[in-house]
């Protein structure tokens, strides 16, 4: 009789990723799943929502923050990111105007986005809510609450916008120094780049500033100190920003003041000096 021989299992590897979790006790974030795993997310998108969520309240997101802090991903992948956090409801954008006038961005993360609030319904499907017991059923009201008083819509109309300031002698010097300043902005910020047509319609905004002995670099300063990021319509800023900081004053510089018209106390003709009296023919004859 043959002895039974055992035949020993082949070995079989393991398959797919093998998971060494350590918890953590201190400097962590909790992730969920819904964005982790988030099918119409990039991958780009979900890294920099979670380097987002674990950054300290106050910390600045915007582009040009972001590629300081994270040199190995370019400015236009990081903007593509924020765009696609935005659209799927984990980053808001609002523009707001501080008490003093500025515009700046305000910016808030969110680690699980509300689909009411504006954010697309995830792609990961959501565990089922555990049943609830069910509340007892409320007494009834005594009597018949008053009604609340409805209140009217408003109906007063929004204050329109201000106008361009427009110089009240349009020197050609003055319009094409103001010009010629609004096209150098892009070599002072790459965000402040304008079109000619652009150029061409704030350049009386400009010439108005030189009119009240506002020099280049007053201007300069006025256009680029504390802009908010990112500029998406830099022309709208920089009207914004001549018409509301325009400086106060309504006289021009001396060497560009025309002089007045005088009539001469002799013939009765039209002519210019500074005070009135007779024309050079009259004190000629004199």
């Amino acid at each position: 009789m043959d002895a039974s021989q055992a035949i020993a299992t082949p070995y079989a590897p393991p398959r797919g990723v093998e998971h060494v979790n350590v918890r953590h006790a201190d400097r962590f974030t909790v992730v969920g799943n819904h964005l982790s795993q988030h099918r119409e997310l990039s991958l780009a998108a979900r890294g920099l929502a979670l380097h987002i969520q674990s950054l300290p309240p106050g910390a600045r997101i915007g582009i040009k923050a972001l590629a300081a802090r994270l040199p190995s991903d370019s400015e236009h992948r990081i903007a593509g990111a924020l765009r696609e956090l935005e659209q799927h409801g984990y980053l808001k954008r609002t523009r707001e105007r501080s008490p003093d006038g500025r515009i700046y961005t305000r910016t808030v993360s969110y680690n699980h986005p509300d689909p009411a609030a504006g954010g697309k319904a995830q792609s990961v499907a959501p565990r089922k809510p555990r049943s609830a017991p069910t509340p007892p059923p409320a007494p009834a009201p005594l009597a018949d609450p008053a009604p609340l008083p409805r209140v009217p819509a408003p109906t007063a109309k929004k204050a329109s916008r201000r106008p361009l300031p427009q110089p009240q002698n349009p020197l050609p010097q003055f319009l094409r120094a103001a010009a010629l300043l609004l096209a150098r902005l892009k070599h002072q910020d790459a965000e402040l780049s304008l079109t000619d047509a652009q150029i061409a319609y704030l350049a009386p905004g400009v010439a108005a500033w030189f009119e009240r002995d506002a020099s280049p670099a007053d201007v300069r300063k006025a256009l680029t100190e504390e802009l908010p990021r990112p500029v998406r319509f830099p022309a709208q800023l920089v009207r914004y920003r001549l018409t509301v900081s325009l400086p106060s004053g309504q006289t021009l510089p001396a060497a560009y003041r025309p002089v007045p018209m005088q009539n001469c106390d002799g013939c009765d003709r039209g002519f210019r000096a500074p005070e009135p009296g007779r024309c050079d023919d009259c004190e000629g004859s004199a």
